[in-house]
This record gives structure tokens, C-alpha cells and sequence, in this order.
């Protein structure tokens, strides 16, 4: 016992001062991509065709990227021609958004998501709870929202857990491409929820279906089947960009 309290001490304060402090990410972590939709040459739509869900289109006005499709893959950044960098990877993790429309972007610009109105922050802003659905997830998701309550994120000390009724709920935290099977669970279990209520989705797949994207057993998104009020763009999102997504959804960062 005087070992494992010896060791507990000498590790420290380990819960990370965020969002006073920026988080540090390894020099591998894709974040927030930099696109400038007017770098590309007029017959080059190398990224286009290099992206594996569509996520890139390209206009008259040049590219445009999907930060719902994203699988963040970097495949149109390898196949971009040197020089160019019309895609380029940052590693800022503020990438969740308040409308789907939002995740289109053609500049580094990123329309960050806003609070909820007035009387929703009175009512959930200081103790949110959530219920998890995993709508036909393949675990990444899930493993990143889970790891938010670990030490290090403690996302308890901002008031937000998670529950296991729906009935227990303030809203629903949606990951994976909503399976045919997995349609009417969800909608159950949003049903079941007191309102007011708001939904976050999380991950390409929640957003757009992200890999699975027009597949007859699941669908585009939860978006289709309910109203959604946050969208965590990733595959699958860093749980510093679910936390500053929920953060910001909640007004304690602006």
C-alpha cells in the first residue's frame, strides 16, 4: 500500500488545464486541414480522385473539402503536386461545428460551433448528461469518447457524463454510420429522452457515413433521422476536438 501511494504521489497533478492551456499532440496528429481552394491548376484534380469517400469536389472556383466525409487519410495531400499545397495538415484540434455546412470548407477557415441559446445553457450548461449510442461503429470512435473519462480529460469536472438510460439523459452522443439494425434503436432511444435534448455526432461515419457513405445497409449519417447540434468531424476524432466541441456547444469557450 505505501509503494502504491508513494508512486501515486510522485506521478502528480495528471488532469490536463485545459482549455486554459493548448494541448500538446505528437508531430504525426492530423488536425484541422488548410485548404486553399484557388491553389490548384486548372486541369489538376489529383485530390479528387485520390479521396476514397468524395470528400473533395472541385468548381470553377476551385476544391472544396468535406471535413464530414474526411476519413483524414492525407491521400489528397500525397497525391497534390509539389509546390501546389492545396491541402495541407495543421495540427490544430478545433474542428467541431454547429452546422453540417459548415465542414465544407475551400480556405483554412473553420466556422467553429456556437452555443446553445440562452435558455438551453440555463437548463443543461452546468450538468449535461449524455447517453452513448454506438449506431454501427467500428470501435474508434467509441474508444476516444470513452477515454474522456480518463484522469487526464476528467470530463466529469466540466458536468458532463454519460448515463445508461436514455430516460436518464439530456441528449444523445451518436458515433457510427447508423446500420439498418441500428435505426430504430436510435430513434428509440432519442424518443426516450426528456426534452429539451440535443445530439452530438461524432466521427465521419455519424456525419456522412463516412466509409460507408451510400451503402444500402446503413445510412448517410444521424443527421437524416435527427436533429443534430453538434458535428465532430474525424476518423476518428481526437477527444481534445469532442471535448472543445462540447465546450464550445456549452458556452465555456467562446
Amino acid at each position: 500500500m505505501v509503494r502504491v501511494v508513494k508512486a501515486r504521489y510522485n506521478q502528480g497533478f495528471r488532469t490536463a488545464d485545459y482549455p486554459r492551456v493548448t494541448p500538446a499532440f505528437p508531430p504525426r496528429y492530423r488536425g484541422a486541414p488548410l485548404v486553399d481552394g484557388t491553389a490548384c491548376a486548372d486541369d489538376c484534380s489529383a485530390c479528387v480522385e485520390a479521396c476514397p469517400t468524395g470528400a473533395i469536389s472541385r468548381s470553377s472556383a476551385g476544391i472544396s473539402l468535406d471535413l464530414g466525409r474526411c476519413l483524414f487519410c492525407t491521400a489528397c495531400a500525397d497525391a497534390c503536386p509539389p509546390g501546389a499545397g492545396a491541402i495541407e495538415w495543421s495540427g490544430d484540434h478545433r474542428m467541431a461545428v454547429s452546422d453540417r455546412s459548415s465542414l465544407v470548407i475551400d480556405s483554412p477557415e473553420v466556422e467553429l460551433a456556437r452555443s446553445l441559446d440562452k435558455k438551453l445553457r440555463r437548463t443543461l450548461g452546468r450538468s449535461l448528461k449524455l447517453r452513448q449510442v454506438s449506431a454501427g461503429g467500428c470501435g474508434a470512435c467509441e474508444a476516444d469518447v470513452n477515454v474522456l473519462g480518463t484522469v487526464v480529460y476528467d470530463l466529469g469536472r466540466f458536468g458532463i457524463q454519460f448515463v445508461a438510460s436514455p430516460r436518464h439523459a439530456d441528449g444523445l452522443l451518436i458515433t457510427g454510420c447508423v446500420t439498418a439494425s441500428m435505426k430504430e434503436p436510435l430513434l428509440a432511444a432519442y424518443e426516450a429522452i426528456p426534452d429539451p435534448k440535443i445530439v452530438i455526432a461524432v466521427g465521419a461515419c455519424a456525419i456522412s457515413g463516412g466509409p460507408y457513405i451510400g451503402h444500402r445497409q446503413a445510412n448517410d449519417g444521424a443527421a437524416g433521422l435527427v436533429p443534430v447540434d453538434l458535428f465532430v468531424p474525424g476518423c476518428p476524432p481526437h477527444p481534445w476536438t469532442i471535448l472543445d466541441g462540447m465546450l464550445r456547444l456549452l458556452g465555456r469557450i467562446e
